[in-house]
């Protein structure tokens, strides 16, 4: 992916591309909605092309790609005369996502509390076992990063691909607001905990329990994420 070397200041200076499995189109998607989600491109701020290209070390092509990608996504709008931006949430918006995460994700714990055989579940619990180790990092973008991987296990697992889908979908903007939740003091340790108990409760195949479980960790998540947000537009979830 591409990681955003920050000084001392914590501003974004440049970025680096490392050659790993992923297509490089991938790559830099990644790394520029990670550089969003991370607050290195504010709500609201244009996106150049051209520092773009700069930055990353690809062509200006790759980047084009990249950009329609999270357009598409919602988490640029493209203006005209002004070109792309960092789309801006309200906090409307917000909860409206918090409130669709808290449904679909639910229902996704309870897919695999039910459905999934006994590998999937454990891929899943051992997920959780590096999120665990992740979260004790000083580096935000590893943390953000095995919250996601997390997450795309957990989809995998339900194997349902609308449920799926409609997450992926979201999945740019709900990172945004999943940074600003895991900003929050002390919403790591509880974070933690909480989706311990949705692997407790999927590892005893009790889906009314993994629901809820999810329902009260999205909720939390909310609360700490939209206690953080700026109208109007949160930096990062």
């Amino acid at each position: 992916m591409l990681k955003a070397d920050v000084d001392k200041a914590g501003v974004n200076v440049t970025f680096l591309v490392e050659r790993v499995a992923a297509p490089l189109r991938q790559q830099v998607t990644d790394s520029i909605r990670n550089a969003i989600a991370l607050g290195h491109f504010k709500p609201g701020q244009r996106l150049r092309e051209r520092e773009l290209c700069e930055m990353a070390g690809v062509s200006r092509t790759l980047v084009r790609e990249s950009l329609r990608q999270l357009e598409t996504e919602g988490l640029i709008e493209v203006h005209a005369n002004r070109g792309p931006m960092v789309t801006k949430l309200s906090r409307k918006q917000a909860e409206d996502i918090y409130r669709v995460r808290s449904l679909l994700e639910g229902l996704a714990a309870e897919l695999v509390a039910t459905e999934a055989d006994d590998a999937a579940v454990a891929g899943l619990a051992a997920a959780f076992d590096q999120l665990r180790v992740a979260m004790q990092s000083a580096d935000v973008l590893d943390r953000l990063v095995a919250k996601n991987h997390f997450y795309d296990v957990l989809i995998k697992a339900a194997d349902n691909q609308a449920v799926g889908d409609t997450l992926r979908m979201l999945n740019s903007r709900i990172t945004l607001l999943r940074s600003a939740s895991l900003s929050a003091p002390g919403r790591t340790e509880h974070s933690l905990a909480e989706l311990g108990a949705v692997i407790d409760a999927i590892k005893r195949r009790d889906a009314p329990a993994a629901r809820e479980a999810v329902t009260l960790h999205v909720r939390n998540a909310a609360i700490a994420a939209l206690g953080r947000l700026e109208e109007p537009a949160p930096d990062a979830s």
